[in-house]
């Protein structure tokens, strides 16, 4: 009697346990970091209670737990939750609660805390990964033919390469006919994108940061027109966890990594429409966004700034949806201004043309400029003439899917970064090293 009644209730642990790890629908991710509270994230298929139990891998029986949350479906079921007793410079392992029961992942469940440095040693040496254009195949909502997604082991390589966090570079949903026109379509699509399987390790195991394009902010080449951009931009800040916003309206943020600053723009949200010839000028992030990039670059120490936006913005081909041949003046004024303040170690970081490539102009006294272009991550690929761009770095043109991979370390005299550039099979195809020390004005 007494072995059937342990039997009974290991089959009911078992069977609670299961039924647990079934009301999960995506994730957990983890969102920012900083020195002291970093964000968790969570996505159930209904509503529930959701909380995280954290704790500093080097004090194990020491736990801390995040306050609990109800998810809700007019919040697509997402919980959002802040673990906020941290150390900086720690490794912290953690668990999510589901109904007060353990949720068992597969995989590693961790995040670091940012380390206090500054007056203290050299910044720390950390790598990102980035990548855009995140297609996931759907048959009964894709256009009819070949599927548009696939390689979606490339998620699968990233999470085996361990960089610090993943910076997604927009189209990282592509909203199809049937989700942009309502707030349900909106919220079913971040929810099919963010379940596929191949990305669940990833998620749970490095920081994550991001921008859009068109494809998550509304229609295929969307400006400011597009009737539901609220929801849109509720949609992308309720599945991404970027540390802030700084304006009421749309995506811009900023963030920062040992000594590097991350610029995150939004070329959607204020952009004039494409077909309005009435105008003597067109905006893709517009003045107010600029003036608050331009303070923000001009007011930083960090040896490297990164500028990071959906379109390409020195490729001076007059195709697509480019700088070049849509808002030519407001490039020609953000690359004068960085000129004129002699604002030093600025590298652009962008993609959506479904092709990677390094652009290069330089600028008075030697000083480069680069826009380090990557595209797609797992959507189609692109690049008929890509080889025309005159600012194209030899050797950087990659016409299938890709990630990067970059590194930024050294003593704070000898900083550097090393792109790489992987394949979705986890091959590098090229390598750039750019010192800190050439992205400079002679003063």
């Amino acid at each position: 009697m007494k072995k059937l009644i342990l039997t009974i209730l290991a089959v009911a642990t078992i069977s609670f346990t299961f039924a647990q790890k079934n009301l999960l629908q995506s994730g957990p991710m983890v969102g920012y970091s900083t020195m002291k509270e970093v964000l968790l994230w969570a996505q159930t298929k209904k509503e529930a209670n959701v909380y995280f139990e954290y704790w500093n891998i080097k004090k194990p029986t020491k736990k801390f737990k995040t306050k609990k949350l109800i998810t809700l479906k007019e919040n697509a079921f997402v919980a959002r939750l802040l673990a906020d007793e941290l150390e900086p410079g720690n490794q912290y392992e953690y668990a999510l609660y589901i109904n007060n029961k353990k949720v068992h992942r597969p995989y590693d469940l961790n995040f670091e805390s940012q380390p206090l440095w500054l007056w203290r040693t050299d910044a720390p040496d950390y790598s990102f990964a980035s990548g855009s254009g995140s297609y996931i195949s759907e048959e009964r909502y894709d256009r009819p033919g070949k599927p548009y997604g696939g390689d979606y082991q490339i998620f699968e390589d990233i999470n085996k390469k361990e960089p610090n966090f993943m910076l997604w570079l927009g189209d990282n949903i592509y909203l199809r006919e049937a989700d942009w026109n309502s707030n349900t379509g909106i919220l079913y699509r971040n929810t099919h994108t963010r379940s596929l399987p191949e990305m669940q390790p990833m998620l749970g195991s490095m920081h994550h940061y991001a921008i859009w394009d068109d494809h998550d902010f509304g229609p295929n080449d969307s400006d400011r027109s597009y009737h539901l951009k609220r929801k849109t931009e509720d949609a992308f800040k309720l599945f991404f966890a970027n540390p802030n916003y700084i304006f009421d309206e749309g995506t811009t943020g900023f963030f920062q990594w040992a000594d590097s600053e991350f610029f995150l723009l939004d070329n959607r949200y204020w952009r004039t429409p494409n077909k309005r010839s009435d105008l003597e000028r067109h905006e893709i992030l517009g003045d107010k966004q600029i003036e608050w990039l331009i303070d923000a670059l001009a007011n930083s120490y960090a040896p490297f700034k990164f500028v990071v936006m959906g379109g390409q913005f020195l490729n001076p081909l007059e195709r697509h949806e480019k700088y070049a041949n849509f808002a030519p003046e407001e490039r020609l004024k953000i690359i004068k201004k960085i000129k004129k303040l002699k604002i030093n170690g600025v590298v652009f970081i962008t993609g959506d043309v479904h092709h990677t490539e390094l652009s290069k102009l330089d600028l008075e006294d030697g000083y480069p400029l680069y826009d380090l272009t990557v595209s797609p991550l797992t959507s189609g690929v692109y690049g008929d003439n890509a080889e025309d761009n005159i600012l194209q770095v030899e050797g950087t043109l990659v016409k299938e899917r890709n990630y990067s991979l970059i590194k930024v370390f050294g003593t704070k005299k000898e900083r550097a970064l090393e792109i790489i550039i992987y394949n979705s099979n986890g091959d590098s195809l090229w390598t750039k090293v750019i010192k800190a020390s050439d992205l400079k004005f002679k003063r």
